[in-house]
């Protein structure tokens, strides 16, 4: 049922800021170590979530679960998860623990030839990385759409987004 509501939302939502147009994204620093060239994606809705046009909505309404924080077999796990879910509308994600500078966390591929192109399979890896116990006080994301808008958020360990 949650998913017919996010589909709805995402339906009904218009793309880009208030005046229509898309954001563009943040330059890189120039001391960034590797550079991405990120590329525009057409945006045509097509009822499989796979563009910005589609995700950019349920992302918005979803800030809440974009990470999480898990204490487990002592250490702090950073889940990206709900991110990954909706990776196919994203170009590329980018988180910064406790202050540091956000680095690029690579999206699995999307499964295009699937029924659901955003499913998670074994063989994309695990959305999480490990850190010491208690160290996460708080997460910088910085998502980049395929259609090249951004939007950067500062989350709390305990997950909400900091204002």
């Amino acid at each position: 049922m949650f998913d017919v509501i996010l589909a709805i939302i995402a339906a009904s939502a218009q793309p880009g800021t208030e005046s229509g147009a898309p954001e563009p994204a943040a330059a890189a620093p120039a001391s960034a170590a590797v550079q991405t060239a990120l590329t525009a994606e057409p945006q045509e809705a097509t009822g499989r979530f796979t563009t910005a046009l589609e995700v950019k909505p349920i992302l918005a309404a979803t800030q809440a679960n974009w990470i999480h924080v898990r204490e487990f077999d002592g250490q702090d796990l950073l889940y990206v998860t709900h991110l990954w879910s909706w990776r196919c509308g994203l170009a590329q994600v980018k988180l910064g623990v406790n202050g540091e500078a956000p680095e690029i966390w690579p999206l699995p591929d999307c499964h295009l030839e699937e029924g659901f192109p955003n499913m998670i399979k074994e063989e994309d890896g695990l959305p999480y990385r490990g850190y010491p116990l208690g160290s996460i006080e708080q997460i910088a994301v910085e998502v980049t759409y395929d259609d090249l808008s951004t939007e950067s958020l500062t989350f709390s360990r305990n997950g909400q987004p900091l204002q």
